[in-house]
């Protein structure tokens, strides 16, 4: 049996749409967009076509197209219209709704065709900086607010982080080593598993002609110090999504300065939400908000 979410919630249109529930009850009786079902307790209940329907519109409507209009239009028309602004403006927001789509259907087919339509105008930095990055801050939000599982996040970071396979060997193939004064170390801290960011900026050092030494995710501290012994001038990149936890961040930083950066040319850089939080007081300690200046540092 599929148990695919079919029916939607007006609160669930709203998280996923960025359209306030206020305006789609406006639309819907003004416009006759939309034709939701009842419960027993008259909760409105939206099919999936209509959230699709919903995200075109919510496209269309952020350049500039106003609802009066494409309320109107028939389905066709609609899409027609979605593809023509598609093309002339930008791929990257009709994507991040597409993908949506994708992720709540469980829909891999869907979200691969997305990403070859991506490739024919974009690179896959601008795909996972344009496209990827805003998509899962968003589903992060989602994922708070209800709207979305997660087993929905699970999916489809599976399906980011087969790209990010992909693409990182396609690379390692075909770069030359160009610069290979320093040795770049990539990890985790421990019990810290999301390791997409990370990926992603190990793929952009590589195509820069870096060597690197990727360890991933949750890495023992003890681990670090072992591999300190062999080299004198490493740049150890990290990235802090929860852990070390806030409260342990700074004792955190504080024994990586003196144990591993001391007394050498090593040096730490670190971005992610838990870095936002703290002070970087140490000599040899770097954060950034962007992952793109901290690929730009090194």
């Amino acid at each position: 049996m599929n148990k695919v979410k079919q029916q939607f919630s007006i609160k669930d249109l709203e998280n996923l749409s960025g359209i306030k529930a206020h305006t789609l009850r406006i639309w819907e009786k003004r416009y006759q967009i939309f034709n939701p079902s009842r419960t027993e307790t008259n909760i409105r209940l939206y099919s999936l076509d209509e959230l699709q329907k919903l995200l075109s519109i919510s496209f269309l409507n952020g350049y500039g197209y106003k609802i009066s209009r494409v309320a109107e239009y028939s389905e066709s028309e609609l899409n027609k219209l979605v593809k023509q602004v598609y093309s002339e403006k930008t791929n990257a927001g009709f994507s991040i709704n597409v993908l949506k789509v994708a992720m709540l259907n469980f829909d891999a087919v869907l979200f691969n065709e997305t990403y070859r339509e991506l490739s024919k105008t974009k690179n896959f930095s601008q795909i996972f900086l344009q496209v990827y990055i805003p998509f899962l801050r968003e589903i992060g939000m989602l994922w708070q607010t209800n709207a979305i599982k997660p087993i929905h996040e699970h999916f489809i970071s599976y399906l980011i982080h087969q790209k990010l396979i992909e693409n990182i060997s396609l690379i390692q193939t075909e770069e030359q080593l160009i610069n290979n004064d320093r040795t770049i170390v990539l990890f985790l801290p421990e019990n810290e598993v999301h390791e997409i960011s990370l990926m992603f900026i190990n793929y952009q050092l590589i195509s820069k002609g870096y060597r690197t030494i990727y360890l991933g995710s949750s890495v023992p501290y003890n681990d670090l110090l072992e591999l300190n012994k062999f080299y004198d001038n490493v740049q150890y990149v990290s990235y802090f999504t929860i852990m070390p936890h806030i409260d342990n961040v700074d004792n955190y930083l504080s024994d990586f300065q003196k144990d591993i950066l001391d007394n050498n040319s090593s040096k730490l850089y670190i971005s992610g939400n838990q870095s936002k939080k703290i002070d970087t007081k140490y000599p040899s300690v770097f954060k950034f908000d962007a992952i793109e200046d901290l690929v730009d540092s090194i």
